[in-house]
Protein backbone atom coordinates (compact mmCIF):
# COMPACT_ATOMS: atom_id res chain seq x y z
CA UNK A 1 0.00 0.00 0.00
CA UNK A 2 2.96 2.32 0.37
CA UNK A 3 4.46 1.74 -2.45
CA UNK A 4 2.51 4.21 -4.92
CA UNK A 5 3.11 6.67 -2.43
CA UNK A 6 7.33 6.16 -1.95
CA UNK A 7 7.78 5.53 -6.02
CA UNK A 8 5.32 9.10 -6.51
CA UNK A 9 7.34 10.67 -3.74
CA UNK A 10 10.98 9.15 -5.65
CA UNK A 11 9.47 10.66 -9.25
CA UNK A 12 8.47 14.33 -7.21
CA UNK A 13 12.78 14.18 -5.65
CA UNK A 14 13.74 13.61 -9.05
CA UNK A 15 12.11 16.51 -10.87
CA UNK A 16 13.23 18.60 -8.45
CA UNK A 17 16.92 17.36 -8.90
CA UNK A 18 16.20 18.07 -12.53
CA UNK A 19 15.32 21.43 -11.81
CA UNK A 20 18.01 22.42 -9.50
CA UNK A 21 20.38 21.66 -12.85
CA UNK A 22 18.14 24.05 -14.66
CA UNK A 23 18.74 26.69 -12.02
CA UNK A 24 22.45 25.84 -11.95
CA UNK A 25 22.37 26.01 -16.17
CA UNK A 26 20.03 29.15 -16.07
CA UNK A 27 22.35 30.93 -13.61
CA UNK A 28 25.22 29.86 -14.76
CA UNK A 29 24.51 31.14 -18.51
CA UNK A 30 23.49 34.72 -17.25
CA UNK A 31 26.02 34.91 -14.80
CA UNK A 32 28.72 34.71 -17.61
CA UNK A 33 27.13 36.66 -19.90
CA UNK A 34 26.80 39.66 -17.79
CA UNK A 35 30.62 41.62 -18.21
CA UNK A 36 31.96 42.99 -14.50
CA UNK A 37 31.18 45.43 -13.04
CA UNK A 38 27.22 46.10 -12.74
CA UNK A 39 25.80 49.29 -11.04
CA UNK A 40 24.51 47.58 -8.67
CA UNK A 41 27.94 48.21 -6.40
CA UNK A 42 29.41 44.60 -7.50
CA UNK A 43 33.13 46.43 -7.25
CA UNK A 44 33.07 46.58 -3.79
CA UNK A 45 31.30 43.62 -2.65
CA UNK A 46 33.88 41.86 -4.66
CA UNK A 47 36.64 43.67 -2.71
CA UNK A 48 34.83 42.67 0.29
CA UNK A 49 35.01 39.27 -0.76
CA UNK A 50 38.88 39.75 -1.55
CA UNK A 51 39.45 41.07 2.08
CA UNK A 52 38.04 38.60 3.88
CA UNK A 53 39.55 35.73 1.75
CA UNK A 54 43.00 37.11 3.47
CA UNK A 55 41.50 37.16 7.14
CA UNK A 56 41.46 41.46 6.41
CA UNK A 57 37.84 42.48 7.99
CA UNK A 58 37.42 46.26 7.01
CA UNK A 59 37.62 48.10 10.07
CA UNK A 60 36.90 51.84 8.18
CA UNK A 61 35.59 53.18 4.53
CA UNK A 62 38.64 52.17 2.49
CA UNK A 63 39.44 52.10 -1.27
CA UNK A 64 39.26 48.50 -2.28
CA UNK A 65 42.59 46.56 -1.69
CA UNK A 66 45.96 45.76 -3.47
CA UNK A 67 44.14 42.63 -4.64
CA UNK A 68 41.14 43.08 -5.47
CA UNK A 69 42.63 46.95 -7.54
CA UNK A 70 44.10 45.43 -10.44
CA UNK A 71 40.93 42.95 -11.79
CA UNK A 72 38.63 46.33 -11.33
CA UNK A 73 40.68 47.77 -13.81
CA UNK A 74 41.01 45.39 -16.01
CA UNK A 75 37.87 43.61 -16.19
CA UNK A 76 35.24 46.41 -15.66
CA UNK A 77 33.60 47.79 -18.71
CA UNK A 78 31.97 51.13 -18.06
CA UNK A 79 28.68 50.07 -20.61
CA UNK A 80 26.48 49.77 -17.27
CA UNK A 81 26.31 53.66 -17.21
CA UNK A 82 27.73 54.89 -20.49
CA UNK A 83 26.63 53.93 -24.13
CA UNK A 84 29.28 54.25 -26.58
CA UNK A 85 28.53 57.52 -28.23
CA UNK A 86 29.73 59.16 -24.46
CA UNK A 87 32.96 57.50 -25.35
CA UNK A 88 36.35 58.11 -27.54
CA UNK A 89 35.73 57.35 -31.10
CA UNK A 90 31.96 57.08 -30.52
CA UNK A 91 32.51 53.19 -29.15
CA UNK A 92 33.51 51.02 -26.77
CA UNK A 93 37.34 50.34 -25.92
CA UNK A 94 38.51 46.70 -26.78
CA UNK A 95 38.78 44.34 -23.51
CA UNK A 96 42.31 45.35 -22.06
CA UNK A 97 43.28 41.91 -21.40
CA UNK A 98 43.20 41.42 -25.53
CA UNK A 99 45.94 44.62 -26.14
CA UNK A 100 49.63 44.12 -25.73
CA UNK A 101 50.68 45.26 -21.73
CA UNK A 102 52.72 48.19 -23.05
CA UNK A 103 49.91 49.82 -24.62
CA UNK A 104 47.25 49.64 -21.39
CA UNK A 105 49.63 49.99 -19.24
CA UNK A 106 49.48 53.75 -18.47
CA UNK A 107 45.82 53.97 -18.55
CA UNK A 108 45.63 50.85 -16.23
CA UNK A 109 47.81 52.62 -13.27
CA UNK A 110 45.74 55.61 -13.77
CA UNK A 111 42.33 53.69 -13.14
CA UNK A 112 43.73 51.75 -10.16
CA UNK A 113 45.03 55.46 -8.98
CA UNK A 114 41.84 56.52 -8.98
CA UNK A 115 39.84 54.13 -7.38
CA UNK A 116 42.23 54.31 -5.13
CA UNK A 117 42.44 57.69 -4.68
CA UNK A 118 38.61 58.60 -4.93
CA UNK A 119 36.61 55.24 -4.48
CA UNK A 120 35.88 53.99 -0.84
CA UNK A 121 34.08 50.77 -0.07
CA UNK A 122 30.90 52.54 1.45
CA UNK A 123 29.83 47.98 2.26
CA UNK A 124 32.16 47.72 4.56
CA UNK A 125 30.31 47.67 7.63
CA UNK A 126 28.02 44.92 6.32
CA UNK A 127 27.51 41.70 8.09
CA UNK A 128 30.36 39.10 7.36
CA UNK A 129 28.58 35.93 6.67
CA UNK A 130 28.32 36.24 2.69
CA UNK A 131 31.57 37.63 2.44
CA UNK A 132 33.86 34.97 4.63
CA UNK A 133 32.24 32.12 2.47
CA UNK A 134 32.92 34.05 -0.77
CA UNK A 135 36.03 34.87 0.40
CA UNK A 136 36.72 30.68 0.85
CA UNK A 137 35.37 30.49 -2.66
CA UNK A 138 38.02 32.44 -3.66
CA UNK A 139 41.01 31.00 -2.24
CA UNK A 140 39.63 28.04 -3.42
CA UNK A 141 39.37 28.66 -6.99
CA UNK A 142 43.20 30.73 -6.48
CA UNK A 143 43.50 26.62 -5.13
CA UNK A 144 42.54 24.77 -8.30
CA UNK A 145 44.81 27.30 -10.44
CA UNK A 146 42.94 29.93 -11.42
CA UNK A 147 43.50 33.33 -12.29
CA UNK A 148 42.88 36.77 -13.86
CA UNK A 149 39.23 36.97 -15.50
CA UNK A 150 38.16 33.22 -15.23
CA UNK A 151 39.01 33.41 -11.41
CA UNK A 152 36.77 36.26 -11.17
CA UNK A 153 34.19 34.75 -12.77
CA UNK A 154 34.43 31.88 -10.40
CA UNK A 155 33.60 33.95 -7.88
CA UNK A 156 30.28 35.04 -8.99
CA UNK A 157 29.50 31.21 -10.11
CA UNK A 158 29.40 30.59 -6.11
CA UNK A 159 25.71 31.92 -7.08
CA UNK A 160 25.06 28.29 -9.09
CA UNK A 161 25.41 25.90 -6.00
CA UNK A 162 23.55 28.30 -3.82
CA UNK A 163 20.70 28.70 -6.09
CA UNK A 164 20.07 25.04 -6.57
CA UNK A 165 20.20 24.68 -2.99
CA UNK A 166 17.34 27.45 -2.90
CA UNK A 167 15.25 25.28 -4.98
CA UNK A 168 15.49 22.67 -3.01
CA UNK A 169 14.55 24.23 -0.04
CA UNK A 170 11.86 26.25 -1.69
CA UNK A 171 10.30 22.13 -2.49
CA UNK A 172 11.27 21.25 1.05
CA UNK A 173 9.45 24.55 2.32
CA UNK A 174 6.43 23.97 0.15
CA UNK A 175 5.98 20.64 1.00
CA UNK A 176 6.36 21.71 4.44
CA UNK A 177 3.25 24.25 4.17
CA UNK A 178 1.01 22.61 1.20
CA UNK A 179 2.12 18.66 1.79
CA UNK A 180 -1.22 17.49 0.33
CA UNK A 181 -0.66 20.04 -3.00
CA UNK A 182 1.53 18.64 -5.78
CA UNK A 183 1.14 21.91 -7.52
CA UNK A 184 2.23 24.26 -4.99
CA UNK A 185 4.81 21.82 -4.24
CA UNK A 186 6.27 22.10 -7.47
CA UNK A 187 5.24 25.18 -8.63
CA UNK A 188 7.85 27.52 -5.67
CA UNK A 189 10.91 25.34 -6.84
CA UNK A 190 10.21 25.83 -10.59
CA UNK A 191 9.46 29.65 -10.07
CA UNK A 192 13.25 29.76 -8.47
CA UNK A 193 14.92 27.48 -11.04
CA UNK A 194 13.25 30.48 -13.50
CA UNK A 195 13.19 33.99 -11.65
CA UNK A 196 14.82 36.49 -13.78
CA UNK A 197 16.53 38.03 -10.92
CA UNK A 198 19.57 39.80 -12.23
CA UNK A 199 20.92 39.93 -8.37
CA UNK A 200 21.68 35.84 -9.31
CA UNK A 201 23.93 36.64 -11.26
CA UNK A 202 26.40 39.31 -9.61
CA UNK A 203 28.70 39.35 -6.71
CA UNK A 204 27.21 40.28 -3.84
CA UNK A 205 25.58 39.24 -0.27
CA UNK A 206 22.21 39.83 -1.27
CA UNK A 207 21.83 36.31 -3.32
CA UNK A 208 22.58 34.38 0.57
CA UNK A 209 19.03 36.14 2.16
CA UNK A 210 16.78 33.72 0.64
CA UNK A 211 18.81 30.74 1.92
CA UNK A 212 19.24 32.22 5.24
CA UNK A 213 15.85 33.20 5.94
CA UNK A 214 14.26 30.80 4.09
CA UNK A 215 15.48 28.02 5.93
CA UNK A 216 14.61 30.12 9.44
CA UNK A 217 11.10 30.16 8.04
CA UNK A 218 10.71 26.34 7.77
CA UNK A 219 12.82 25.80 11.39
CA UNK A 220 9.91 28.82 12.66
CA UNK A 221 7.28 26.52 11.37
CA UNK A 222 8.36 23.95 12.73
CA UNK A 223 9.33 25.24 16.40
CA UNK A 224 5.37 26.78 16.02
CA UNK A 225 3.70 23.42 15.78
CA UNK A 226 5.48 21.41 18.23
CA UNK A 227 3.62 21.05 21.65
CA UNK A 228 7.21 20.99 23.27
CA UNK A 229 9.89 22.41 21.25
CA UNK A 230 13.47 20.73 21.38
CA UNK A 231 16.90 22.04 22.26
CA UNK A 232 17.83 21.20 19.00
CA UNK A 233 14.83 22.13 17.07
CA UNK A 234 15.53 25.78 18.91
CA UNK A 235 19.10 26.35 18.64
CA UNK A 236 18.55 25.16 14.76
CA UNK A 237 15.73 28.16 14.75
CA UNK A 238 18.36 30.94 16.41
CA UNK A 239 20.92 29.94 14.39
CA UNK A 240 19.39 30.47 11.12
CA UNK A 241 17.82 33.67 12.54
CA UNK A 242 21.33 34.48 13.48
CA UNK A 243 22.55 33.37 9.84
CA UNK A 244 19.42 35.57 8.32
CA UNK A 245 21.01 38.74 10.39
CA UNK A 246 24.60 38.30 9.48
CA UNK A 247 24.16 37.91 5.78
CA UNK A 248 22.58 41.50 5.33
CA UNK A 249 21.13 44.49 7.29
CA UNK A 250 17.87 44.66 5.18
CA UNK A 251 16.29 41.23 6.78
CA UNK A 252 15.69 43.17 9.93
CA UNK A 253 11.86 43.63 9.38
CA UNK A 254 11.60 39.96 8.75
CA UNK A 255 13.45 39.36 12.05
CA UNK A 256 11.24 41.47 13.54
CA UNK A 257 8.25 39.55 11.85
CA UNK A 258 10.00 36.15 13.69
CA UNK A 259 10.47 37.34 16.79
CA UNK A 260 6.80 38.36 16.94
CA UNK A 261 6.12 34.86 16.47
CA UNK A 262 8.21 33.52 18.61
CA UNK A 263 6.89 35.81 21.39
CA UNK A 264 3.21 34.56 20.37
CA UNK A 265 4.92 30.62 20.83
CA UNK A 266 5.66 31.48 24.10
CA UNK A 267 2.52 32.88 24.89
CA UNK A 268 0.50 29.90 23.79
CA UNK A 269 2.65 27.96 25.92
CA UNK A 270 2.15 29.91 28.71
CA UNK A 271 -1.31 29.61 28.14
CA UNK A 272 -1.27 25.39 27.90
CA UNK A 273 1.21 25.48 31.21
CA UNK A 274 4.37 23.90 28.45
CA UNK A 275 6.32 27.28 29.30
CA UNK A 276 8.46 25.70 32.56
CA UNK A 277 9.62 21.99 30.54
CA UNK A 278 10.00 24.47 27.48
CA UNK A 279 12.72 26.98 28.97
CA UNK A 280 15.67 24.70 27.89
CA UNK A 281 14.86 25.00 24.09
CA UNK A 282 14.13 29.23 25.06
CA UNK A 283 17.66 29.24 26.32
CA UNK A 284 19.11 27.75 23.46
CA UNK A 285 16.71 29.55 20.58
CA UNK A 286 18.28 32.73 22.85
CA UNK A 287 21.59 32.00 23.10
CA UNK A 288 22.23 30.25 19.53
CA UNK A 289 20.05 33.79 17.87
CA UNK A 290 21.15 36.58 20.07
CA UNK A 291 25.09 35.51 21.04
CA UNK A 292 26.16 35.99 17.37
CA UNK A 293 24.26 38.95 16.64
CA UNK A 294 25.47 40.29 20.26
CA UNK A 295 28.65 40.22 18.87
CA UNK A 296 28.63 41.57 15.77
CA UNK A 297 26.56 44.44 16.73
CA UNK A 298 29.10 44.92 19.45
CA UNK A 299 31.86 45.17 16.50
CA UNK A 300 30.17 47.70 14.76
CA UNK A 301 29.87 49.39 17.29
CA UNK A 302 33.47 49.70 18.49
CA UNK A 303 34.39 49.80 14.89
CA UNK A 304 32.16 51.96 13.19
CA UNK A 305 30.28 54.00 15.80
CA UNK A 306 26.84 52.19 16.06
CA UNK A 307 25.17 49.08 16.49
CA UNK A 308 24.52 48.26 12.83
CA UNK A 309 27.57 50.06 11.02
CA UNK A 310 25.09 52.18 9.02
CA UNK A 311 25.90 56.02 10.18
CA UNK A 312 29.23 55.93 8.05
CA UNK A 313 27.72 54.43 5.04
CA UNK A 314 24.66 57.00 5.34
CA UNK A 315 27.36 59.69 5.54
CA UNK A 316 29.40 59.06 2.74
CA UNK A 317 25.99 58.65 0.72
CA UNK A 318 25.32 61.88 1.94
CA UNK A 319 21.63 61.29 3.33
CA UNK A 320 20.14 63.38 6.04
CA UNK A 321 17.56 62.94 8.19
CA UNK A 322 14.42 64.58 8.07
CA UNK A 323 12.10 66.13 10.99
CA UNK A 324 9.30 63.90 12.10
CA UNK A 325 6.95 66.62 10.64
CA UNK A 326 8.29 66.59 7.04
CA UNK A 327 7.61 62.90 6.94
CA UNK A 328 4.12 63.10 6.14
CA UNK A 329 4.80 65.53 2.71
CA UNK A 330 6.97 62.97 1.10
CA UNK A 331 4.51 61.73 -2.68
CA UNK A 332 4.38 58.14 -1.15
CA UNK A 333 1.20 59.29 0.99
CA UNK A 334 -0.47 59.69 -2.45
CA UNK A 335 -1.64 57.28 -4.54
CA UNK A 336 0.29 57.81 -7.14
CA UNK A 337 3.59 57.86 -5.00
CA UNK A 338 2.19 54.36 -3.24
CA UNK A 339 1.59 52.84 -6.56
CA UNK A 340 4.88 53.93 -7.72
CA UNK A 341 6.58 52.12 -4.57
CA UNK A 342 4.81 49.26 -4.67
CA UNK A 343 5.11 49.25 -8.34
CA UNK A 344 8.68 49.71 -8.27
CA UNK A 345 9.44 47.42 -5.55
CA UNK A 346 7.42 44.28 -6.68
CA UNK A 347 9.00 44.71 -10.32
CA UNK A 348 13.06 44.62 -9.24
CA UNK A 349 12.14 42.02 -7.36
CA UNK A 350 11.45 39.87 -9.63
CA UNK A 351 13.64 40.87 -12.71
CA UNK A 352 16.24 43.28 -10.33
CA UNK A 353 17.59 46.67 -10.98
CA UNK A 354 20.89 46.57 -13.11
CA UNK A 355 21.67 49.58 -15.46
CA UNK A 356 22.57 48.87 -19.12
CA UNK A 357 24.24 51.68 -20.82
CA UNK A 358 22.26 54.04 -18.31
CA UNK A 359 19.01 52.37 -18.79
CA UNK A 360 17.27 49.92 -17.15
CA UNK A 361 17.36 45.84 -17.98
CA UNK A 362 13.52 45.91 -18.20
CA UNK A 363 10.46 46.60 -20.13
CA UNK A 364 7.25 48.04 -19.08
CA UNK A 365 5.15 45.05 -20.28
CA UNK A 366 7.03 42.38 -18.85
CA UNK A 367 6.77 44.37 -15.52
CA UNK A 368 3.39 44.57 -15.98
CA UNK A 369 2.90 41.14 -16.21
CA UNK A 370 4.76 40.51 -13.12
CA UNK A 371 2.84 43.50 -11.51
CA UNK A 372 -1.07 42.19 -12.26
CA UNK A 373 0.33 38.06 -11.69
CA UNK A 374 1.57 38.95 -8.13
CA UNK A 375 -0.86 41.18 -6.99
CA UNK A 376 -3.51 39.18 -8.11
CA UNK A 377 -2.20 35.97 -6.50
CA UNK A 378 -1.74 37.80 -3.67
CA UNK A 379 -5.33 38.66 -3.21
CA UNK A 380 -6.34 35.20 -4.26
CA UNK A 381 -4.06 33.89 -1.27
CA UNK A 382 -5.52 36.50 1.63
CA UNK A 383 -9.25 36.01 0.49
CA UNK A 384 -8.87 32.24 1.12
CA UNK A 385 -6.55 32.88 4.47
CA UNK A 386 -9.62 35.37 6.18
CA UNK A 387 -12.14 32.97 4.58
CA UNK A 388 -14.44 31.39 7.39
CA UNK A 389 -14.46 28.47 7.34
CA UNK A 390 -10.86 28.31 6.21
CA UNK A 391 -9.93 26.52 3.28
CA UNK A 392 -6.61 25.71 5.18
CA UNK A 393 -6.07 23.36 7.89
CA UNK A 394 -4.44 25.97 10.77
CA UNK A 395 -0.63 24.90 10.18
CA UNK A 396 -1.38 26.63 6.73
CA UNK A 397 -3.32 29.35 8.40
CA UNK A 398 -0.13 30.19 10.29
CA UNK A 399 2.26 29.61 7.81
CA UNK A 400 0.66 32.06 5.25
CA UNK A 401 0.26 34.36 7.85
CA UNK A 402 3.84 34.58 9.05
CA UNK A 403 4.75 35.07 4.99
CA UNK A 404 1.88 38.02 4.49
CA UNK A 405 3.44 39.50 7.30
CA UNK A 406 7.07 39.28 6.66
CA UNK A 407 5.96 40.86 3.04
CA UNK A 408 4.24 43.74 4.70
CA UNK A 409 7.18 43.96 7.34
CA UNK A 410 9.51 44.38 4.21
CA UNK A 411 7.26 47.21 2.61
CA UNK A 412 6.81 48.90 5.96
CA UNK A 413 10.83 48.99 6.42
CA UNK A 414 11.56 50.44 2.67
CA UNK A 415 8.60 52.86 3.11
CA UNK A 416 10.17 54.08 6.46
CA UNK A 417 13.65 54.80 5.15
CA UNK A 418 11.90 56.40 2.09
CA UNK A 419 10.09 58.61 4.04
CA UNK A 420 12.96 59.45 7.22
CA UNK A 421 15.79 60.38 5.14
CA UNK A 422 16.53 63.69 2.42
CA UNK A 423 19.04 62.27 0.01
CA UNK A 424 20.32 65.34 -1.24
CA UNK A 425 22.59 64.60 -4.07
CA UNK A 426 22.57 60.90 -4.33
CA UNK A 427 21.78 59.18 -7.64
CA UNK A 428 19.67 56.35 -6.12
CA UNK A 429 17.14 57.60 -3.99
CA UNK A 430 17.54 61.14 -4.75
CA UNK A 431 15.55 64.09 -4.31
CA UNK A 432 13.46 63.82 -7.48
CA UNK A 433 12.51 60.07 -7.10
CA UNK A 434 12.32 59.70 -3.04
CA UNK A 435 11.87 55.80 -3.13
CA UNK A 436 13.23 52.42 -1.86
CA UNK A 437 12.38 50.34 -4.79
CA UNK A 438 14.85 47.79 -4.78
CA UNK A 439 13.25 44.43 -4.66
CA UNK A 440 16.56 42.55 -4.11
CA UNK A 441 16.56 44.09 -0.88
CA UNK A 442 13.58 41.92 -0.12
CA UNK A 443 15.02 38.85 -1.35
CA UNK A 444 15.52 37.44 2.18
CA UNK A 445 11.38 36.81 1.73
CA UNK A 446 11.54 35.05 -1.46
CA UNK A 447 10.61 31.43 -0.35
CA UNK A 448 7.93 32.61 1.64
CA UNK A 449 6.69 35.17 -1.21
CA UNK A 450 6.62 32.66 -3.80
CA UNK A 451 4.73 30.01 -1.54
CA UNK A 452 2.00 33.00 -1.22
CA UNK A 453 2.33 33.39 -5.29
CA UNK A 454 1.89 29.70 -5.68
CA UNK A 455 -1.05 29.30 -3.44
CA UNK A 456 -2.78 32.52 -4.78
CA UNK A 457 -1.67 30.85 -8.26
CA UNK A 458 -3.41 27.50 -7.23
CA UNK A 459 -6.69 29.24 -6.03
CA UNK A 460 -7.38 30.82 -8.92
CA UNK A 461 -7.05 27.89 -10.96
CA UNK A 462 -9.30 25.24 -7.98
CA UNK A 463 -11.72 24.92 -10.74
CA UNK A 464 -9.59 23.16 -13.00
CA UNK A 465 -7.94 19.81 -13.48
CA UNK A 466 -4.42 19.42 -12.63
CA UNK A 467 -3.04 18.80 -15.86
CA UNK A 468 -4.52 22.74 -16.65
CA UNK A 469 -2.52 24.60 -13.43
CA UNK A 470 0.76 22.33 -14.96
CA UNK A 471 0.08 23.93 -18.59
CA UNK A 472 -0.56 27.21 -16.98
CA UNK A 473 2.64 26.94 -14.82
CA UNK A 474 4.83 26.00 -17.95
CA UNK A 475 3.48 28.64 -20.07
CA UNK A 476 4.46 31.26 -17.56
CA UNK A 477 7.91 29.47 -17.29
CA UNK A 478 8.12 30.18 -20.75
CA UNK A 479 7.22 33.74 -20.54
CA UNK A 480 9.58 34.25 -17.71
CA UNK A 481 12.60 32.95 -19.98
CA UNK A 482 12.02 34.28 -23.01
CA UNK A 483 11.09 37.53 -21.46
CA UNK A 484 14.76 37.67 -19.87
CA UNK A 485 16.38 36.30 -22.96
CA UNK A 486 14.54 39.07 -24.94
CA UNK A 487 15.49 41.68 -22.34
CA UNK A 488 18.72 40.90 -22.21
CA UNK A 489 20.10 39.52 -25.47
CA UNK A 490 22.09 42.74 -26.53
CA UNK A 491 24.51 41.93 -23.56
CA UNK A 492 25.71 37.91 -24.51
CA UNK A 493 27.92 39.01 -27.68
CA UNK A 494 29.56 41.45 -25.23
CA UNK A 495 33.49 41.23 -25.36
CA UNK A 496 33.88 41.78 -21.96
CA UNK A 497 31.90 39.00 -20.60
CA UNK A 498 33.23 35.35 -19.88
CA UNK A 499 32.46 33.48 -23.48
CA UNK A 500 35.45 36.30 -24.73
CA UNK A 501 38.12 35.82 -22.11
Amino acid sequence: MNEPAASSGKRERRVVFFLCLLAAAHVFVFSAAFPFFNVVDEQVHFDLAVRYSQGDLPRSLTPPCAEALPFIAVFGTVEYLWPPATQPGGRIAPPPWTLPISVIAGNLRAKEDLWREQVKNHEASQPPLYYGLAGAWWRLGKLLGLDGGRLLYWLRFLNIPLLAALVWLGWVAAKKVFPENIFIRLAVPALIAFMPQSTFYAINNDILSPLTFGLAFVLLLKFGEAELPSPGLAAAVGLALAAAFLTKISTLPLLAVAGLFIALKIFRLLRAGNLRPSLPALGCLAACAGLPAAAWMARCRVVFGDFTGSVLKIQFLGWTHKPLGEWFHHPLFTGAGFWYFLKGNLATFWQGEILWQRRPLALAPVDSVYLVLTLGAFAFALAAWLRRPSPFAAPQRAAVGLAFSCLAAALAFFALLSVEYDFQDCFYPSREHPFFVSGRLMLGLLVPFLILFACGLDRLLKNFQGATRFFVLGALLAFMLASEITIDWSIFPNAYNWFHL
